[in-house]
């Protein structure tokens, strides 16, 4: 769990101060500014970073880690698949929040810049497949490798080991951040077409989807119908961070109801205040995938009793 959320902290620190300051990094004329976020009680960066995107870059990503992982993806698919399956249950959680923050005026991108085009809705295509998917799904790849695996077969690691692999963890992150999309990338740039791009773009999330959505329901049908034993143990994910996921939901549940009124009474996909709406159809999907989610690990998750037996028995 922790190499996910440090690293998910070292991966935030490397990739959004360039994205608020292009000029100070000398990408102001390749990257130019994509979006600001409002302001908050508490800020970082002068002003650019708020708390909340500080809290919720790691808190989505160790969710979603978990959820994969106490659902064994790992164990019987593999790292790989593993990984894509974390992007989709990202993904799942992230666009809740990704399409109502514009309406609330919690930040606006920017238009008028090509990188964020096409749009989709209130948000940026590439943005809902590279930060919503690809990211997480690079930096699960690289917990998996070099700290889950190992860990999975009982091997337990030092401060000092666990410290260096979650920063490596987090640098490699961000740099799969630009390779993973490298297709709708080039594809954009050689078409010089957004349209072309945002095909791309769309259909290595279709991609993503593809693979995980089988996975995941093959395992949790396989879990149910297979009783925990010492010879195939299972992880059993802490009560308390599926519970955090829970009121999450719940919260963000809370939130688009308020602004719902608004959303209705847009014109063109803008409220009459002039804020943009984002897709409510599109947020109700992420909104039953991320409960089924969660259903699934209630519903497959070991007792503790079962859980002592497996440690018992690998004594």
């Amino acid at each position: 769990m922790f190499p996910v959320w440090f690293g998910a902290v070292a991966y935030l620190l490397i990739i959004e101060p360039p994205l608020y300051f292009p000029a100070a990094f000398g990408i102001a004329d390749r990257v130019d500014t994509m979006f600001a976020h409002n302001v908050f009680t508490v800020d970082f960066l002068w002003g650019r970073l708020p708390l909340y995107i500080v809290a919720i870059y790691p808190m989505m990503a160790t969710v979603a880690f978990e959820i994969v992982r106490s659902l064994g993806v790992f164990r019987r698919y593999g790292t790989l698949v593993g990984a894509v399956c974390v992007g989709f249950v990202h993904h799942a959680f992230y666009e809740i929040f990704d399409h109502l923050g514009p309406q609330l005026r919690w930040w606006e991108w920017s238009v008028h810049n090509p990188m964020n085009q096409p749009m989709f809705d209130s948000v940026p295509l590439p943005s809902v497949v590279v930060f919503a998917a690809l990211w997480p799904m690079s930096l699960a790849l690289c917990v998996q490798f070099f700290v889950g695996r190992h860990a999975d077969r009982g091997r337990r690691f030092s401060a000092t080991q666990i410290a260096w692999r979650t920063v490596v963890a987090g640098v490699l992150a961000s740099l799969g951040t630009a390779i993973l999309p490298l297709p709708a990338t080039v594809i954009g740039g050689l078409t010089g077409s957004s349209t072309a791009g945002g095909i791309a773009y769309a259909a290595e999330l279709i991609a993503v989807f593809a693979v995980a959505i089988p996975v995941l329901y093959l395992q949790w049908t396989r879990l149910r119908s297979t009783p925990p034993s010492p010879i195939e143990p299972r992880y059993l994910s802490p009560r308390w961070l599926i519970g955090y996921a829970t009121a999450y939901l719940v919260v963000m549940a809370a939130l688009w109801a308020s602004a719902l009124p608004a959303y209705f009474g847009a014109v063109n996909g803008v409220t009459a205040q002039g804020d943009p709406t984002g897709s409510l159809g599109y947020t109700v999907m992420c909104f039953a995938i991320a409960v089924a989610c969660i259903a699934a690990v209630r519903t497959t998750a070991p007792t503790k009793a079962t859980v002592l037996q497996q440690v018992t028995a690998a004594t």
